[in-house]
C-alpha cells in the first residue's frame, strides 16, 4: 500500500457528473456513495417491494413444503428468505419449516443469500460464482432430478424458465413467493429521470434490479418514449448495471451496459467513478487553458466550474468542431427548452455571456464577427 488513492477513489473523481438513482432499497447508501465522490445525483425510485408476510399464497407455498422432505431449497435473495422464515415464525410454522430445511442442501444464490442461511443457523450447501440462477438451474439439471421436491424462493418476479427446466427434468417445484415487486407509489420522478436521460441531462443511470430496468422501459413506452430511452442508452447515457441478472433486460434489446467486477453497490459506484471520467470527458486546450468539458460542469485549468444547463449545451455544441466557427443559428437548436425564431440570437448571446462569466478566464471563446462563435483551440481535432 503506498496510501495513494486510486482514481475510483479520489472525492472529485465524479465531479460533475449526474447520476440516475432508480434503487429503492439502499438508496440513500448508494447515492451517498456517488455524492461522496464528486456526483450529483437523481434519485427516481422505479420500483418497491411489497412483502407477502399476510399472503394466502406464501402461506400455502410453506405448508406445501412441510408436507414433505425438501430436497434441495433455492434461496435467491437474504431479503427474501429472511422474510419467509420471519412470516413462518408469524404463523407458528418456524420449528418445522427450520427443520425441513436443515436436512435440505440449500443452494444460495450469491453472498447476502447465504448470509440470510447462515444467520438462521443453517448451513449452505454450494454458491454460484456467476451469482446467478441460471448457473444453479444447470447444476442441478446436470444432477437426476426425479422423485426430487425443489423448493425455489422467488425475488420479486415468476423464474418461469428456471422452475420449467427443473420440472421438465423430473422434480417437483415449490415456488415460494416471498415478495413481489410493484411500481413506485409516485412516478413523478422516474418520469422525469427518462426526459432528462432522453435529452442527455444526465451522464449515466444506475439499476441495481432487473425489475427496476422493466419497469422504467415500462413507464418509457407507455410514454411514447421507448425508443429513444433506448437510444440514449446506445448513445451519450451510460447504463449502469450492478451485475448481470440486472443488465438481462438491456442486453438482450442490443444496449451496452456498465458492470463491475463483483455485483456490490460499492463496486458499481467504483466502475461509475472509473468510467466516467475516462470516456465522458471531452479534454482540450482552449485560450492556452486546459478545458475537461464533463456532464454539467467543466474542470478549467484545474478547477471545476459548474454550469447551467443553456451554457453547457452552448460549450458542448461549440466542443464538437474545436477552432472551427458555429453559427448563431446552430446554438439555437442546441438551447434547452426551445427558443422563438424571434427571440433567438438574443438567447444565444445571453448563454455565450453566462458561459464566459461562468468560465471564467477570458479568450477562450471567441466571437467571429458574422458568423458565430468558436473556442480558441491552438489545433483543430479532426476534419
Amino acid at each position: 500500500m503506498n496510501g495513494r488513492s486510486s482514481p475510483e477513489t479520489e472525492p472529485d473523481a465524479l465531479a460533475g457528473f449526474t447520476i440516475g438513482v432508480t434503487a429503492t432499497r439502499r438508496r440513500e447508501e448508494f447515492g451517498a456513495l456517488l455524492e461522496r465522490r464528486g456526483a450529483r445525483v437523481v434519485s427516481a425510485p422505479a420500483i418497491r417491494l411489497v412483502p407477502l408476510a399476510e399472503d394466502a399464497d406464501l402461506l400455502a407455498a410453506t405448508r406445501h413444503s412441510l408436507r414433505g422432505p425438501l430436497h434441495d431449497v433455492v434461496v435467491t435473495t437474504g431479503v427474501g428468505f429472511r422474510g419467509w422464515m420471519a412470516a413462518a415464525e408469524g404463523w407458528g410454522l418456524s420449528t418445522d419449516l427450520g427443520e425441513h430445511l436443515s436436512r435440505a442442501r440449500l443452494l444460495t444464490r450469491g453472498p447476502k443469500a447465504r448470509g440470510a442461511v447462515r444467520a438462521a443457523g443453517l448451513n449452505d450447501h454450494w454458491t454460484p460464482a456467476t451469482e446467478s440462477c441460471d448457473e444453479i438451474k444447470e447444476y442441478l439439471l446436470a444432477q437426476d432430478l426425479r422423485g426430487r421436491r425443489i423448493a425455489v424462493q422467488q425475488h420479486g418476479e415468476p423464474l418461469t424458465e428456471f422452475v420449467a427446466g427443473l420440472r421438465a427434468a423430473g422434480a417437483e417445484v415449490i415456488e415460494i413467493p416471498v415478495y413481489r415487486w410493484l411500481p413506485y407509489r409516485d412516478a413523478s420522478p422516474l418520469r422525469r429521470l427518462i426526459s432528462q436521460t432522453v435529452s442527455g441531462s444526465v451522464d449515466a443511470v444506475a439499476f441495481t434490479s432487473a425489475p427496476a430496468v422493466h419497469a422504467m422501459l415500462g413507464m418509457a413506452r407507455s410514454e411514447g418514449l421507448e425508443d429513444a430511452l433506448l437510444s440514449a442508452f446506445s448513445g451519450p447515457v451510460v447504463a449502469a448495471c450492478v451485475g448481470p441478472v440486472t443488465a438481462g433486460p438491456l442486453d438482450s434489446r442490443g444496449v451496452p451496459t456498465l458492470q463491475p467486477d463483483r455485483s456490490r453497490l460499492g463496486a458499481l459506484a467504483r466502475a461509475l467513478a472509473r468510467h466516467l471520467p475516462e470516456h465522458g470527458v471531452a479534454k482540450l486546450v482552449a485560450g492556452d487553458h486546459q478545458l475537461e468539458i464533463r456532464g454539467h460542469a467543466v474542470v478549467v485549468d484545474g478547477e471545476l466550474r459548474p454550469l447551467p444547463p443553456a451554457p453547457m449545451a452552448v460549450l458542448k455544441r461549440l466542443a464538437d468542431k474545436p477552432g472551427h466557427v458555429v453559427s448563431r443559428a446552430d446554438l439555437r437548436t442546441v438551447l434547452p427548452g426551445g427558443v422563438a425564431r424571434e427571440s433567438a440570437e438574443h438567447a444565444v448571446e445571453m448563454a455565450i455571456t453566462r458561459l464566459r462569466r461562468a468560465l471564467g478566464p477570458s479568450g477562450i471563446v471567441e466571437t467571429v464577427v458574422k458568423r458565430g462563435y468558436r473556442l480558441a483551440c491552438r489545433y483543430e481535432a479532426g476534419p
